[in-house]
């Protein structure tokens, strides 16, 4: 049944702009481009054949407020109404509108000092996701997909599972098949479908002569592009071949995860995290906070908290953490101060994310901010820092290079380097 959800939409930057275009503890510092050819070098291809790594990204599009998530700060000058809870990590805590989360604690570990110098949603949304604050690369899920996919995988490397715009190049310079496939909701991709009057015959004969006239167009052209969007086109395909993927969600399970969209995303999520996608991406909108800034959070984090921690312990019941780096962020955070209509506004000086899983250490807390929550105290990082981080995590040595027809590309940003403290 189609639901109707009205949501915070801020600014709506975001949509707008991209729909065109200390450890243990809590102490211890702890496209445009596409189709050209791309390789590691074969001692590490074959150091990763066989290794089958999968990357859960859960977005919080807006910018979540770290104070009333990972970095409390209640009794202070901006900490807010909300109270500090203990965790299952004795020593760290978080925000009592995660009490779900807290419990879940010891499979996740918090930077807290990350600080991006940008307070703009497409700035700051495209440095956490692709390690640079500008240029042509590719999203971490694209790189996942191109290096973690088995060659014998039918189904697309990236799904990004949304209701709304963010439909953004995400491939950069990697073959378009790297490309982000994004799903509306729990819907199967658009325009793969028979269209209606259209019997299964005139489609038949409709593919053959779409592929002979490929066939055709490929004489004398460099076939790497072509072949590239065919790749594409058929993982849609076998995607959507899948009707169980699509069809009504199980009623026991949605009771689990919560009746509301993020819920019905995240139990897709990891349902095709099961079928064997590599890079499985989930945006819970909402979060652009202007306005009613506690009130937004109440609601939106009431969403949050118990269908993440529901998915989260899937995961490990599954046997799956092992294998699957889970990641929560936001393009920024929000600011200390408090603006006039109860809001806090765009903040890229001192946010927080939150990961675990596969070759990330659990239960610890990297960096800290100051007291009143306004700058990075110690050991400040960037999205860089996180881009490098991931990719370890999941085997891809992001140090090395791209090779893209020849020209050596550094995967991650050579001025930045991982957190070594949070890999296992």
């Amino acid at each position: 049944m189609p639901m109707t959800v009205e949501r915070n939409k801020g600014c709506n930057a975001i949509d707008h702009d991209l729909s065109r275009r200390g450890f243990m503890g809590g102490g211890l510092m702890a496209g445009a481009m596409a189709g050209f050819g791309n390789l590691l070098s074969p001692a590490m291809a074959a150091k990763m054949k066989g290794r089958q790594k999968q990357i859960l990204q859960v977005y919080l599009q807006g910018g979540v407020s770290q104070f009333e998530s990972w970095d409390p700060k209640p009794g202070t000058t901006y900490g807010g109404p909300f109270r500090a809870i203990p965790t299952s990590v004795p020593g760290t805590q978080i925000c009592e509108l995660m009490p779900h989360t807290a419990k879940k604690m010891h499979l996740l570990s918090i930077v807290r000092s990350i600080n991006l110098r940008t307070n703009d949603h497409n700035q700051g949304m495209l440095f956490m996701e692709k390690g640079r604050p500008a240029g042509t690369y590719p999203y971490v899920g694209s790189v996942a997909s191109k290096y973690l996919s088995q060659p014998d995988n039918p189904l697309p490397g990236f799904v990004h599972i949304t209701t709304r715009g963010l439909s953004g190049e995400t491939a950069g310079f990697l073959e378009a098949q790297h490309a982000q496939m994004r799903l509306e909701g729990v819907n199967p991709p658009k325009h793969l479908g028979l269209p209606e009057g259209v019997s299964e015959d005139l489609a038949l004969r409709s593919e053959n002569l779409r592929l002979q006239l490929n066939q055709q167009f490929k004489t004398g052209r460099s076939r790497s592009l072509i072949d590239s969007y065919d790749t594409s086109f058929d993982q849609a395909r076998q995607l959507i071949k899948r009707t169980h993927l699509f069809g009504d969600q199980d009623e026991k399970e949605l009771d689990r995860y919560g009746r509301h969209w993020f819920g019905r995303r995240c139990l897709l999520a990891r349902t095709l995290l099961e079928e064997g996608v590599t890079c499985v991406k989930v945006t819970h909108h909402g979060y652009d906070t202007h306005a009613e800034n506690f009130n937004f959070h109440v609601e939106q984090l009431d969403e949050f908290d118990k269908t993440f921690a529901t998915l989260l312990g899937d995961i490990e019941e599954r046997g799956m953490l092992d294998n699957v780096l889970v990641i929560v962020y936001s393009e920024f955070g929000r600011t200390p101060k408090i603006n006039h209509k109860f809001g806090r506004d765009h903040w890229g000086a001192s946010l927080s994310v939150a990961m675990g899983g596969c070759g990330i250490q659990s239960g610890g807390v990297v960096g800290s901010t100051n007291a009143d929550g306004t700058a990075v105290k110690e050991r400040e990082v960037d999205g860089g820092h996180l881009f490098h981080t991931y990719l370890q995590a999941v085997g891809i040595d992001s140090q090395q290079n791209h090779d893209i027809d020849g020209r050596a590309i550094p995967i991650g940003d050579p001025v930045t380097e991982p957190i070594k403290e949070l890999l296992s």
